[in-house]
């Protein structure tokens, strides 16, 4: 057995020599120390010889495994710095050549709005409300004073989750669900996507954004309404524009007004994209809180007014932009985000 082992041995250790790569030193591995190597049937003979012969034989063996082991381990190495340098030479990397810039994307021209919408209420202290955009009938139309056959009750011009429950069709209900809160004065904002069946046009939009505002306390004015938003506007646009007020109807204002501003491009004097009249688009509508709306929230209209305001962010940002098609803000079109 002796001579078995030591043959063993200079056969694996030559075999090993000739060896070029990983797979050829694994081959020899398994040859000679795998579970059926010719190692392992040396030692199933081993019941065959004297007490005195095995200690001998099993040191002998363990030897012989120990060295192979060993032998194979170095030239395992050897064999990867020589894979490793036949790499470099066929994978160069050229670090002269510029590298690839990642493609940046930009701020959406409706949160660059909206975010600065409300940094110039929260300057003008306001407090800026979000809430939820599936809201009860009650919250969206009864408490503010919508009659019961007004045409936005429809189910062809509102989207209805339940009998009680529909797609908000504007910020305004967050105007009840501060009111009821009771907590006077208030002095809020609210911002979020608002939902109406429209006929998709350059100005119109199933689904839209939206910023209400609500001004409640004593005393209050509609010279502190129109004061607010000329002076948001000038913020918002620059100090050199203009605001006109026209008087309108809506159900939860008395009085109510819709307000236009002065054409950015222009400045008022009048040119293709205002059609010559010096005004840009309807910004927004408005006017002083209505007292059935302040009593449905349990506010005393004898002791408390109020102002509020919505206004379409959409459309403020296609005149802070001059963007002509509202449907550029939703297409997301690559060539035009990379505009702002």
């Amino acid at each position: 057995m002796k001579e078995q082992l030591l043959k063993l041995k200079t056969e694996a250790l030559e075999q090993l020599k000739q060896c070029n790569d990983n797979a050829d030193i694994e081959k020899v591995r398994v040859q000679y120390l795998g579970k059926k190597g010719e190692l392992t049937l040396i030692l199933r003979s081993m019941g065959s010889l004297s007490e005195e012969e095995r200690p001998e034989m099993g040191k002998l063996a363990n030897e012989v495994r120990a060295i192979i082991e060993e032998e194979i381990k170095q030239i395992k190495e050897k064999a990867s710095h020589h894979e490793s340098a036949a790499k470099l030479k066929t994978e160069t990397l050229d670090i002269t050549m510029p590298g690839r810039i990642p493609e940046i994307g930009r701020r959406h021209p409706l949160l660059k709005v909206k975010e600065e919408l409300e940094s110039v209420f929260m300057r003008m202290g306001y407090d800026v409300i979000s809430g939820p955009e599936i809201e009860t009938v009650a919250n969206n139309f009864d408490d503010l004073n919508a009659p019961y056959d007004h045409p936005s009750r429809d189910w062809s011009d509102t989207f209805y989750i339940a009998d009680d429950l529909i797609l908000r069709t504007h910020t305004s209900p967050m105007e009840i669900r501060v009111m009821k809160e009771g907590k006077l004065p208030i002095r809020m904002v609210s911002t979020g996507r608002t939902f109406r069946f429209d006929d998709v046009d350059d100005t119109h939009s199933p689904m839209f954004h939206q910023m209400e505002c609500l001004v409640v306390d004593k005393g209050v004015t509609m010279a502190n309404l129109k004061d607010s938003i000329d002076q948001f506007v000038k913020e918002l646009f620059g100090s050199d524009m203009k605001t006109r007020f026209r008087p309108h109807n809506f159900p939860f204002t008395e009085p109510s007004a819709e307000v236009d501003v002065s054409c950015p491009i222009c400045m008022g004097k009048g040119c293709p994209s205002c059609h010559g009249t010096g005004w840009s688009m309807e910004l927004l509508g408005c006017g002083m809180t209505h007292p059935n709306v302040l009593r449905n929230c349990g506010i005393d209209p004898e002791v408390y007014s109020g102002y509020a305001f919505g206004m379409g962010i959409d459309r403020v940002a296609m005149v802070k932009y001059g963007i002509p098609n509202i449907r550029l803000l939703f297409e997301n079109d690559v060539r035009f985000l990379k505009q702002f």
